[in-house]
């Protein structure tokens, strides 16, 4: 099933925006500077999308959505790459979204991706955020009242731009590291935390060739969190199993199709052992690789999107117990919807479209709305918005509602930053060098945007969400890929934040994207960022 979005869908996710217990989706459209919300109401249906702005010339590179200010209400988070800031939508739990709150990410840093994680032990999702412009990485870290504090880095630059961050406790510690792809470069970092601002040097691990995409998860049951990356022109994904100590072995590879850009991880056929999803833009559909519960995988099976598949997220959108597939198609301005079944694989695709010229870059999922349905939160980059769609339960979604976010959001992410129960959303806006924060209302709808700079010429390209300072509040994290830096800010748990603080990723690393976590099983979030630039997976411990 198709679904219209906003242009130039970048991002998609999955969530039950509005308490519906149905599952909706958010896209980001990248051209339109906005997310699409698309709520289900029966069994995979949806309504026609809602359109949230990240304002103009956010270029929306990712998004995210959570519950970042502890309201129990989920929030949409989205990196506003032309704007260099992180946006929040903060979610009244009715599918509904306050205009973003938005967390400055610094001059030129171009947040191109967040990941969430709790990275100060204080129970508050905190977000690192890489960024494009610097080459670096941040730390936001978040209160509950849904503001996040930026917390400036010492020192960590890239050498390539990051393009993905995930994160993930790797180490054991309690508190989340990063783990860092990037642009033109074959490696992953590791990244760890260790007073919640800084990182130790960043520990290095090989990948194949031009890392786009990474996601933490435990392939081995093994008790410690693994990586798995998606290499755009290895046409593979490489996995690496993680050691107790926070380090990993060296990768195993496994054949996906052409230009694979975006992962995601869950168990699709009921077997307890984790599966992958891969979008592949070049081949126009998605790979879906089986796990065997051992760290390895058997050989791709393929379905097919819409044109461009950009970004892949996973949810139960029809209540049959079986997980399907939402895929962002950049070049078709839609949202493929594939209804998964246990046999075989996944039913025909349900397009949500986010409108011409929107090109959604970015998409979380999360209940806006508050009708226990999973509704979808876009970061359209070519009209400058996020785009809601409300889910209606039954695999359709409502006709988009648009915000405006900032110029070109490129990443959206989704938390509760105030507090109140409802989702919120954090945008990267790459061309206005900020990110844009949406206060959601719980019904759907969000506050207009809350700006917050990432730097001058940091072009923010990825958003994500989490505690990163442990303080009950929700922090974000942008990528800002002009810069290479990541960029935290910590939020206050009333929706407001932080300046950015900048971790920087190295010269050349063109970090994009960010994971958060507990590596190490120390009970501290830490950074994994990807670095395009080198080919490499940062992976930053925090210590303290």
């Amino acid at each position: 099933m198709t679904f219209s979005t906003g242009s130039l869908p970048y991002a998609v996710a999955v969530c039950d925006f509005n308490n519906d217990t149905r599952l909706d989706i958010v896209v980001a459209n990248q051209k339109d500077s906005n997310v699409s919300l698309l709520l289900q109401y029966n069994r995979g249906f949806l309504r026609d999308e809602m359109t949230y702005a990240t304002g103009g010339g956010s270029v929306l590179r990712y998004t995210v959505a959570d519950d970042m200010n502890d309201d129990g209400h989920l929030d949409i988070v989205v990196a506003n790459y032309g704007t260099n800031d992180v946006g929040i939508l903060f979610g009244l739990g009715n599918g509904a979204f306050l205009n973003q709150m938005i967390f400055n990410t610094g001059s030129s840093s171009h947040p191109s991706c967040i990941a969430l994680g709790y990275f100060n032990r204080d129970t508050q999702l905190d977000f690192a955020a890489a960024y494009d412009g610097i080459m670096t990485v941040e730390i936001f870290l978040g209160s509950r009242n849904g503001t996040f504090a930026r917390q400036v880095s010492d020192g960590i630059r890239f050498v390539s731009t990051p393009l993905f961050i995930a994160s993930g406790d790797m180490n054991g510690d309690g508190i989340s590291e990063i783990v860092v792809a990037y642009d033109d470069n074959d490696n992953v970092d590791l990244l760890v935390t260790y007073n919640n601002v800084s990182f130790e040097n960043q520990m290095t691990f090989s990948t194949d060739h031009w890392p786009s995409s990474v996601v933490v998860s435990d392939f081995n049951n093994g008790t410690r969190l693994d990586i798995v990356v998606a290499n755009v022109y290895g046409n593979d994904v490489s996995v690496l199993l993680g050691y107790d100590n926070g380090s990993f072995q060296n990768q195993m590879t496994f054949s996906t199709g052409s230009y694979s850009l975006s992962l995601a991880v869950s168990d699709f056929n009921n077997d307890t052992r984790l599966d992958i999803v891969v979008a592949n833009q070049n081949d126009k559909n998605v790979s879906v690789l089986l796990g065997y519960g051992n760290g390895t995988f058997q050989n791709q099976m393929t379905f097919s999107s819409g044109a461009g598949p950009y970004s892949v997220a996973v949810g139960d959108f029809n209540n049959d117990t079986q997980l399907d597939i939402v895929v962002a198609n950049l070049a078709g301005n839609d949202v493929s919807v594939l209804l998964g079944f246990i046999v075989i694989g996944f039913m025909n695709q349900s397009t949500i479209t986010a409108g011409n010229g929107s090109r959604p870059q970015s998409v979380a999922i999360a209940d806006f709305n508050n009708d226990s349905r999973m509704d979808v939160a876009v970061a359209n980059s070519g009209s400058h918005t996020i785009a809601i769609f409300l889910g209606y339960g039954n695999f359709t979604f409502s006709n988009q509602t648009t915000f405006s976010a900032g110029s070109k959001p490129m990443s959206i992410a989704v938390g509760d930053f105030n507090n109140d129960s409802r989702s919120d959303i954090a945008v990267a806006n790459y061309d206005s060098e900020t990110i844009s924060i949406f206060l959601g209302y719980g019904n759907g709808c969000f506050s207009n945007q809350s700006i917050y700079s990432t730097g001058p010429e940091s072009y923010p390209y990825f958003v994500a969400v989490e505690d990163f300072n442990n303080d009950t509040a929700i922090d974000i994290v942008v990528i800002t890929q002009g810069t290479n830096n990541l960029g935290i800010f910590l939020g206050y748990g009333n929706g407001t934040f932080s300046n950015v603080t900048v971790m920087p990723m190295g010269y050349g690393s063109d970090p994009f994207c960010v994971l958060i976590g507990d590596f190490n099983n120390d009970r501290k979030l830490d950074f994994a960022v990807a670095n395009e630039g080198t080919d490499s997976l940062s992976m930053f411990l925090q210590t303290c």
